[in-house]
């Protein structure tokens, strides 16, 4: 009996291979990045880039098959296999062994070991989608094939969520490795199966079929319509994430939220039932206006609604967007030219954000920007009328709501520049205003976008352009920083998380989290009596080069540092003077640490601290079981090991414990809970851990450890460390969610 798609219910069938494809693809975006972590640093942007190339090989995916549709059925299905054969040579999967050249940005170089390492593999996945659904239409099966999208993203969100929440916890690297090799393996003879439903349908008989309904052009105008649509939605995640963990929250596994909302808005708006997109759609205005409102708002107290606002603002649009992209589709026989389109719309927005706008903003303007473009093209409909029929005349709406808009603009414009950064009750009338008068003006585009932007300036986007206008902000690949000052004091910034203080009285006395009291205070300040004169210090992660007050003459000092802007913000441009008053003949050595220290002549330091946050998050190459054996070789005998392990979301006393018990360390906490007064004089409190596989060293150090653990700690005793964590951190194996402070009990 010929088997044919009735009796083979191929319609399960192609599901199933489109939420495989497209769970694969992302559960290896985030793999493949945390095997690269230790090549490329710990870069907070690492993952803008990683997104963007992940998004040119869609686009290279999506050509393919926009290509590959165009050929007879069985030609394509050998085609296709073919690819799928050659690509497994790129099994199992892993990096390629290369390493980045010396004075190399991550930003131009991560392409290319990506490419090399996963290119034939994620570009034979990417084009599932698309093919698979032109494959359903071709078979002959009924229904609505661009339904099948919503399967796929389905797909994309359960890889997307599985690895931060099962493998990575679960499975080292390599077992990691071999699953994904597995799973392709299945998807490669689904694929097969795939491509029988077509081989028994003759391709003259397809031909027919094809020729049946002749291909409509598509005009120039609704295909950029299309790479709009897609651009501003895909624009916006990225730049939600970079807004979120730079201006909000530092928050670990936070970039999930934005890239999980972005792909369950496909989801919605591809689905067969039309209930949820088009209440989204329609609500979409009033609730992109809302949320913007406290877009740029910097409440501490409230910092889960923060983030709340601003994923439902990038939801919203994203459904709303991506809705009309699905009411605007073509044909079914044009299905694969409008998945090209909206792929090169996705590439597009990614390297607006991931390349452009570091280079040319000093903050991330292009999250307003994009808010603004999102505004200009949501679908809206009328939300008010007026009259005794119940409408207006369309001119006397324009005209009505256009004067509406000028007066939310000039009345945002005077809140801006006169009310303070803080929300208080007149601030509250004034934004309620606003908004009132942006739900009336909705259906007139113009004057909605006005007063979206109004809203965005009275309400912290004002400040913002005043500290960019002071001067006062740096943008790098590596983050964003911002120059405080007041009449005692300057102090950097880097997102939420203050990165160094600098007193004009007292310039050369170190505070903030390096003052006398703290874990590293003590040993620089002990580094004569416990190592002589001569003593060989290093430091990982700059700053402010507060630390450079602890140096004494005789002393041999070398920083490590990953961002030449920090370089120029506290040596070149003279920002912070602690390094040019206290050792200036200090070297500073550029790359990431876990590389550079690691070409070290071997016992080079007696002491070496490791101090390279960026903002919250946690540089996780540089804590685990073989960045500790760079740090051990790199010491000499007896040599004291400082790791840095202040952090609001992360518990790492157990990760450092486990550490040190597995390599043979002996180790100690400082807890500097500095009371008020020295608040008020610039020190912050601050953990840092001390190491040394030299017993009796350490206990030159810090004396008698204490045993019992308080709320209250006695800033003059070091304290033991916690249990050991059940797993060692190791480039195998590591993830943050065990140690995420919510999970633990406050002591």
């Amino acid at each position: 009996m010929e088997i044919t798609p009735a009796n083979r219910g191929s319609r399960p069938l192609f599901i199933a291979t489109i939420l495989m494809g497209s769970f694969l693809l992302f559960l290896v975006q985030p793999m493949v990045a945390r095997m690269a972590l230790p090549r490329l640093g710990g870069a907070p942007s690492v993952w803008n880039s990683a997104m963007l190339v992940y998004q040119a090989l869609l686009l290279g995916g999506y050509a393919y098959a926009h290509w590959l549709s165009r050929l007879a059925p069985k030609r394509q299905a050998m085609i296709h296999i073919g690819l799928f054969v050659v690509a497994a040579l790129w099994l199992p999967l892993g990096l390629a062994k290369l390493e980045m050249p010396a004075n190399t940005s991550p930003i131009f170089w991560m392409p290319w070991l990506l490419i090399a390492s996963i290119g034939p593999l994620f570009f034979a996945v990417a084009a599932q989608a698309p093919l698979m659904q032109r494959w359903f239409n071709l078979a002959g099966n009924k229904g609505e094939p661009y339904a099948l999208y919503a399967a796929s993203n389905i797909g994309s969100f359960g890889g997307l969520i599985a690895y931060p929440l099962l493998v990575e916890p679960l499975m080292p690297l390599r077992a990691q490795n071999w699953l994904w090799s597995a799973i392709y393996i299945l998807l490669g003879l689904m694929v097969a199966i795939c491509a029988k439903t077509l081989w028994h349908k003759s391709d003259a008989h397809v031909s027919v079929q094809i020729d049946a309904m002749p291909p409509v052009s598509i005009p120039s105008k609704k295909r950029l319509y299309w790479i709009l649509l897609a651009a501003i939605p895909s624009g916006l995640m990225l730049s939600t994430t970079t807004h979120l963990t730079t201006d909000l929250v530092a928050m670990p596994l936070i970039w999930v939220m934005p890239l999980g909302l972005y792909l369950i808005s496909f989801t919605i708006a591809f689905a067969d039932t039309r209930t949820v997109a088009n209440t989204m759609t329609f609500a979409a205005p009033v609730a992109v206006l809302l949320c913007a409102a406290f877009t740029f708002l910097r409440m501490e107290n409230a910092v889960i609604g923060m983030l709340l606002l601003n994923l439902g603002l990038l939801f919203f649009v994203a459904v709303a967007l991506h809705g009309e992209m699905y009411r605007t589709r073509p044909e079914p026989a044009q299905l694969t030219q409008f998945y090209l389109m909206m792929s090169l719309g996705g590439v597009i927005g990614g390297f607006f954000c991931a390349i452009v706008a570091p280079l040319i903003f000093d903050w991330t303007w292009e999250h307003p920007l994009l808010i603004i473009l999102a505004a200009i093209q949501l679908p809206q409909k009328r939300l008010l009328s007026f009259g005794s029929d119940g409408y207006l005349d369309p001119r006397t709406f324009t005209a009505i709501t256009l004067a509406l808009g000028l007066i939310a603009a000039a009345i945002g414009l005077y809140g801006g520049i006169t009310m303070p950064i803080d929300m208080d009750l007149s601030k509250q009338i004034l934004i309620a205003f606003i908004i009132c008068i942006g739900f009336i003006v909705t259906g007139n585009r113009f004057a909605y976008t006005l007063t979206l932007a109004a809203v965005l300036y009275a309400n912290g986007g004002s400040y913002n352009i005043s500290v960019t206008a002071a001067n006062a902000r740096l943008r790098s690949y590596f983050g964003i920083y911002t120059i405080n000052t007041d009449g005692a004091s300057r102090w950097l910034m880097h997102g939420t998380t203050m990165h160094g203080m600098q007193m004009f009285a007292t310039p050369k006395r170190p505070i903030s989290y390096y003052g006398p009291a703290s874990g590293v205070g003590q040993v620089m300040t002990k580094a004569e009596s416990l190592y002589g004169n001569a003593a060989s210090i290093g430091v990982v992660g700059l700053g402010t080069g507060t630390l450079a007050c602890y140096a004494k003459l005789g002393q041999k000092w070398q920083f490590f540092e990953i961002d030449p802007l920090m370089i120029s913000i506290s040596r070149d441009q003279g920002i912070f003077s602690f390094l040019d008053k206290c050792a200036p003949a200090a070297e500073i050595i550029l790359g990431d640490a876990r590389l550079t220290v690691a070409k070290a002549k071997p016992q080079s330091f007696d002491i070496l601290a490791i101090d390279a946050f960026s903002s919250d998050a946690i540089p996780l190459h540089l804590l685990t079981k073989q960045a500790f054996a760079i740090y051990g070789r790199a010491l000499k005998p007896g040599g004291t090991l400082l790791v840095h392990i202040s952090n609001r979301y992360i518990d790492l006393n157990s990760v450092v414990a486990a550490e040190a018990k597995q390599g043979g360390w002996n180790a100690a906490l400082r807890h500097d809970n500095s009371p008020q007064k020295a608040l008020d004089a610039g020190e912050r409190p601050s953990l840092w851990i001390a190491l040394n596989r030299d017993g009796a060293k350490l206990t030159q150090l810090t004396g008698t450890l204490a045993k019992t653990k308080s709320k209250h700690y006695n800033p003059e005793q070091w304290l033991s460390l916690d249990a050991p964590a059940d797993d060692i951190w190791t480039d195998d194996y590591a993830s943050v969610l065990p140690h995420l402070s919510i999970w633990k009990t406050r002591k």
